[in-house]
């Protein structure tokens, strides 16, 4: 693929045009990415990587049958949703089929999402809809066929890229909404070319059964983690369900004291094993794995060889010894911490907590850089 710059350049152009509060994964060595495909995303050099990072990219990157569905209906029409068209009424349609009776209407949006709206419910599926939990098509159906929500909010996921977002709610609260006299009017909001996008979506996600791949893999890689959980002592606990798992870092298990340089550290050297991971949580502590639902069991053997590699050598230059007992009754680890050796991290996770803003990938730089000049994987 042509470039308009080399991968310095544009760092440097965009230092220069993109506001600094705008942050890049990896700061402190930044990834140029020129292309991706399904779960896989490919910098300047044609390195691959495996993105466990992009839950927006839900069927995978630059799909077929999307790029198809947007292509084609740019080519007819783009417009606003003031318009009869029908692809508008018939992605409410096929939306609403997913989801209880009651929640029937839509309003299209073509990003971000309701936060709170007074004395009703409201479930956030803008990262976990679309099958991503595997077992149901919606979070929130994980609570029983009785619970309905008043409104639900989604994003992201829905147009695998392209900027659609749709809140869903019912007859009583959309009339109470018009009865107060305000218009809702988004302009990119259920454009044509956006519910061709999201009807495609939806297609993929039923033809290749991606709910399925969600459960079948995400429980495959639950249970290797959770292999990883007994043999590890950095690793606190494993949660999540689906395409959806969070690995909580620790540095000790009875006071749950948050690994987060340790965390930085991980992300880092996962990258240079060519595998994209985000840290995640009020620490950022949290490993959270969300990649495209195309993701494979080979795919999931293969992250978790190289964090276990790279949780071996760390947890070594820790000085840390892991020692698992299983009994019958009660699983249980032992652990010695050799303090010197943690307190090489110290400084580096009080500067993390008292910024917060730092706290996201890339943005520990100093803490990378300090467990970088010591630890070598």
């Amino acid at each position: 693929m042509c470039e308009l710059y080399s991968k310095r350049d544009t760092l440097g152009l965009r230092k220069k045009h993109i506001g600094p509060s705008c942050k890049v994964f990896f700061a402190s060595d930044p990834i140029k990415i020129v292309r991706a495909q399904r779960q896989y995303m490919f910098d300047e050099n044609g390195e691959q990587y495996l993105d466990c990072i992009n839950n927006v990219a839900h069927v995978g990157h630059c799909h077929p049958g999307v790029v198809k569905a947007a292509l084609k209906q740019m080519e007819l029409l783009n417009t606003n949703s003031r318009f009869l068209h029908d692809n508008i009424v018939e992605y409410a349609k096929r939306l609403s089929a997913t989801l209880p009776e009651k929640l029937s209407v839509c309003y299209f949006t073509n990003s971000g999402y309701v936060h709170g709206a007074g004395g009703v419910f409201i479930a956030d599926e803008v990262q976990v809809g679309f099958g991503r939990v595997g077992k149901h098509f919606w979070s929130f159906q994980m609570y029983g066929e009785d619970f309905v929500p008043d409104i639900v909010t989604m994003g992201k996921p829905m147009g695998n890229g392209h900027p659609v977002a749709c809140v869903v709610t019912t007859k009583e609260i959309a009339e109470a909404f018009s009865s107060s006299g305000m218009e809702y009017f988004n302009t990119y909001g259920g454009n044509p070319v956006s519910c061709a996008v999201g009807l495609a979506v939806l297609d993929i996600i039923e033809n290749e059964d991606l709910q399925g791949n969600a459960k079948r893999v995400g429980n495959y890689l639950t249970e290797l983690l959770k292999k990883q959980k007994a043999k590890h002592t950095l690793i606190g606990d494993i949660r999540g369900i689906g395409l959806f798992i969070g690995i909580d870092l620790v540095k000790d298990h009875l006071k749950r004291t948050p690994a987060t340089a340790e965390a930085q550290h991980i992300i880092y050297k996962m990258k240079e094993k060519r595998v994209l991971l985000s840290a995640d949580g009020p620490h950022r502590n949290v490993l959270k794995i969300k990649p495209p639902m195309c993701f494979t069991e080979e795919d999931a053997k293969f992250m978790v060889d190289q964090l276990d590699r790279i949780l071996t050598v760390l947890e070594e230059a820790m000085g840390t010894k892991t020692e698992s007992v299983t009994s019958e009754n009660t699983p249980c680890k032992t652990k010695m911490l050799k303090e010197a050796h943690i307190e090489l991290l110290r400084d580096s996770t009080t500067d993390s907590k008292e910024n917060p803003s730092r706290k996201r990938n890339g943005m520990c730089t100093d803490t990378h850089s300090l467990l970088s000049k010591r630890l070598k994987t």
